[in-house]
């Protein structure tokens, strides 16, 4: 495919081809090895992740370049390709290996023993290339015993509200952000795996983070967790009643059990979402069943010794199930799960996973005094955030650019300027004649900028003198200087392209400079300065290039006498 009319995007020149020596992964030699490696692991990994990867070797695997020509990333150890890096996922999952060989020495325990070690991979689905062929092709490219990778998980993409994440334009929250919203990290773990995009993409919300915490954290987990204790703490002083559990009991505790089993069943298959969402079905299975019992009316003191020793019964399997929801909230919920295990005391048995319901906690063990786990996310705060970052804001769709209609619109402005330059050289015309002229050209530009998919920029006031005598009333000064009076056009002058390219890189260097301060925050006063260096730079870009820097511009500075 070849580009009609090709352009540089920041500074509209034509690219230049340029021939550059690379170093490339030998993948069809090592595609026999990988196809003999891949039934023993693939199986294991998910769907999608094995869609991509059949993918890519299905006709053949290709050489893959695998350096740059960049000034960042790691630097290539080799003559001839010392001013060259390595391409990033080339190079990033070799730091797994060096990562854990910083972290111990004796890191070939894990690394060169693929018989006895299960290696997980998480991603999104579009680095799963690299790991499924990339990064095993590299290893098995050695000859030597490396583990690879055994579960390659992969997601699908996580978006936000009804757009994409974008940093650069301030849409979406992002970690450093989430760590100043007073949001607890345990609410913003719980949420995004709740959403995580396990078949298919998911969005996230506001909106729906505030009533997931409001509803499936607050009002389930956290109200059956406290009211459970607070049971215990107040009915019978902090200590676990004796229990004599029923035929109803046990059906519960089935009922539990069943959960259990799909949360084991979830976590082994890498279906994180669907194991969170066992552990809200056994608190909610929690607090139905306090509903329906009512421990706290079977407690009172005027009620038979029968219903006192059931509300007592009820009371211990509440808080046994608390106890359950501890040990399988903690893989989500970390923080939260630890609270709710220093309540009950830390009991030992509560740091590993059970196979089934048990009592956890004997009768006669010790609580503490319940507290509040989750807190509330009101409206207000949503709504801040949300406006925030972007949340309320969807980013207009850009128009795609026309090359041929450019090209013409530029051509169009070189002429129009022209015109406008010998007009008032010329000194006939009339100040009407010009201004009307000088319009065209502005129409012109407005519609490059449109056509480039670039915000135009309002016209200013050209070249107006007023003065201040008799209140600011005064007059325009068009009077010319005989020397302007008599001038021609400017000669073109040969364009040094050394000078171009230098300027260029300087606008390039510039511009990220402006942007990154912009997305930052930065004040007017510190981005001010830093605009007006790009100025600077554009006008000897244009100047360098052979074209008059008004016609770039667009605009002349006001004055003011």
């Amino acid at each position: 495919m070849e580009l009609v009319q090709p352009r540089c995007k920041l500074c509209s020149s034509t690219p230049e081809v340029r021939s550059s020596s690379h170093l490339f992964l030998d993948l069809p030699s090592i595609e026999p090895k990988l196809r003999s490696w891949l039934p023993s692991s693939a199986p294991q990994w998910t769907s999608n992740a094995q869609v991509i990867c059949d993918s890519w070797i299905k006709d053949g695997l290709k050489q893959r370049c695998i350096t740059r020509d960049l000034k960042w990333g790691t630097p290539v150890p080799k003559d001839n390709f010392r001013e060259k890096v390595f391409y990033v996922w080339f190079d990033a999952p070799i730091g797994y290996i060096s990562m854990t060989a910083c972290y111990t020495d004796q890191w070939q325990r894990w690394w060169f023993n693929p018989d006895q070690v299960k290696y997980y991979q998480f991603m999104a689905k579009d680095n799963v290339p690299f790991h499924s062929v990339v990064f095993p092709s590299t290893l098995l490219g050695t000859g030597q015993n490396w583990t690879k990778v055994t579960h390659l998980v992969a997601t699908e993409y996580l978006n936000y509200e009804d757009t994409k994440f974008s940093k650069s334009r301030g849409i979406g929250v992002f970690g450093d952000q989430a760590a100043s919203t007073g949001i607890p990290s345990d609410v913003w773990r719980f949420y995004l795996l709740y959403l995580r995009p396990e078949s298919q993409d998911t969005s996230f919300s506001w909106v729906d983070l505030q009533t997931k915490n409001n509803s499936e954290l607050l009002n389930n987990l956290g109200n059956f967790v406290h009211r459970s204790l607070t049971f215990v703490f107040k009915f019978f002083g902090g200590a676990i009643p004796a229990v004599c559990p029923s035929n109803h009991d046990f059906e519960v505790m089935a009922a539990i059990n069943k959960e259990l089993r799909q949360y084991t069943s979830s976590l082994a298959c890498n279906h994180q979402r669907d194991g969170l969402r066992a552990v809200l079905s056994i608190a909610r299975i929690g607090n139905q069943y306090i509903q329906d019992q009512e421990p706290f009316k079977l407690v009172k003191p005027n009620r038979p010794l029968e219903d006192r020793e059931r509300g007592a019964t009820v009371t211990a399997i509440a808080a046994n199930i608390v106890a359950l929801v501890a040990i399988v909230l903690e893989p989500y919920m970390p923080e939260t799960s630890g609270r709710i295990k220093d309540l009950l005391g830390n009991p030992p048995q509560l740091s590993c996973l059970p196979q089934a319901f048990t009592q956890f906690l004997a009768s006669g063990h010790v609580i503490k005094e319940p507290q509040p786990l989750i807190m509330q996310l009101d409206t207000e705060l949503i709504e801040r955030l949300s406006k925030q970052c972007g949340g309320e804001t969807k980013a207009p769709a850009k128009k795609e650019v026309n090359p041929a209609e450019v090209a013409q619109l530029q051509a169009q402005i070189e002429a129009q300027g022209n015109k406008v330059r010998q007009m008032k050289a010329g000194g006939t015309a009339s100040k009407a004649e010009v201004a009307a002229e000088v319009a065209i050209l502005i129409s012109l530009k407005g519609q490059l900028a449109t056509a480039q998919g670039i915000e135009p920029t309002p016209a200013g006031d050209k070249d107006k003198k007023k003065s201040k005598k008799g209140g600011g009333g005064g007059k325009e000064n068009i009077k010319q200087s005989p020397a302007t009076a008599t001038a021609q056009p400017p000669s073109k002058t040969p364009v040094d392209e050394a000078e171009v390219s230098r300027l260029q890189a300087l606008v390039t260097q510039q511009g990220d400079k402006v942007r990154a301060l912009k997305t930052s925050g930065a004040s007017k006063e510190a981005v001010g300065p830093e605009v007006a260096i790009l100025l600077d730079l554009k006008q000897q870009l244009a100047a360098a290039q052979g074209i008059d820097p008004a016609i770039l511009s667009g605009k002349d500075k006001k004055k003011k006498k």
